[in-house]
């Protein structure tokens, strides 16, 4: 199986954002990773709406926003009316997951719910049905650049099984520490969709690092 590149823009040259997307792009990364900070859920600000706008603006790529926001379902219609193609929000974070999903899709925006590196597996079991992609957290959320953490490894297995038990198809997404060594471990695990963003805008041949990813 293929694996989806989406590349965390975290990583990058901000003062470049629309150069970075582009090399991105040439490098044949799939999609743009865009996280979204508050300052509350987890202890860092980063992008928002205006940024997201701007962005859109400069790249026709597919941009994949990462809620690590509080009350997430406040903001997922103007996400998506600003560029979000995807939007993921954490479970830890949102009074009414299958409600904010549905919203998302409702929005005709792919609908994604991220669980913590200690929030259990079969926490987001119930909202499976709901979900076109669940992102499992193999750092804590809030700051790029973090190691792995290899005890995250089962709960992608966990999650792949019981997709496959109930026949569903969302895809597995996994963030953080992703380099070529790591993304084999969780591609063997059952993800399919890798964002990476240390590793990739800190490589001199981003289109060569994009391959040993996949």
């Amino acid at each position: 199986m293929s694996s989806i590149i989406s590349a965390s823009l975290l990583g990058c040259d901000l003062a470049r954002l629309g150069e970075e997307a582009e090399r991105a792009r040439l490098a044949g990364v799939d999609w743009l990773h865009y996280d979204v900070m508050d300052g509350n859920f987890v202890d860092n600000i980063s992008f928002g709406l205006p940024v997201l706008y701007s962005l859109n603006k400069a790249t026709d790529m597919p941009i994949d926003v990462h809620l690590m926001i509080n009350s997430p379902e406040k903001y997922v219609e103007r996400f998506v009316s600003l560029g979000a193609d995807r939007v993921c929000f954490h479970l830890e974070a949102s009074k009414d997951p299958v409600g904010t999903l549905d919203l998302i899709r409702n929005c005709n925006a792919g609908a994604g719910i991220a669980i913590r590196p200690h929030t259990p597996a079969e926490a987001v079991f119930p909202y499976l049905e709901h979900a076109d992609m669940i992102l499992v957290m193999t750092v804590e959320p809030g700051f790029g650049g973090q190691e792995f953490i290899p005890e995250t490894v089962g709960k992608i297995s966990e999650i792949r099984e019981e997709l496959e038990r109930r026949s569903l198809s969302a895809h597995i997404q996994v963030d953080g520490g992703i380099n070529p060594q790591t993304a084999e471990i969780v591609k063997n695990a059952g993800a399919d969709v890798l964002v990476a963003g240390t590793y990739l805008f800190g490589s001199e041949d981003m289109k060569a690092a994009v391959s040993r990813l996949r």
